[in-house]
């Protein structure tokens, strides 16, 4: 079983940087698929970026792309999500997923970590 524990959120101004760390254990993650969602009031959880773990390819949304940066640190088994250029439309929980190649869902989640841009 999965277990993933996010961290590093918090209050930032538009234009700022954050980092968020995932913490991951109970499996071997080779054959996995590591990703970032958020959801913001009101609306439904949205794709954020994910990483196969191996070879460490990655994608991300377009909302996202050349502001954030997926990756992970295989021997501490760390999922990082680098957000920089924050604007107040990135103000969401942020929630890191895993799920196994194979699969079309995403089956594991952590609890998420809350992350605030002002203006």
């Amino acid at each position: 079983q999965v277990q993933l524990v996010e961290s590093g959120g918090g209050l930032v101004q538009a234009g700022g940087s954050l980092r968020l760390s995932c913490a991951a254990s109970g499996r071997t993650f080779a054959n996995y698929y590591m990703a970032w969602f958020r959801q913001a009031p009101g609306k439904e959880r949205e794709f954020v970026a994910h990483i196969r773990w191996s070879p460490g390819t990655t994608v991300y949304a377009d909302s996202v792309k050349g502001r954030f940066t997926i990756s992970r640190d295989i021997r501490s088994r760390t999922i990082y999500l680098q957000m920089n250029m924050l604007k107040p439309e990135d103000t969401a929980i942020y929630y890191c997923a895993a799920r196994q190649f194979y699969r079309e869902t995403y089956d594991s989640w952590g609890q998420g970590t809350q992350v605030t841009v002002s203006s």
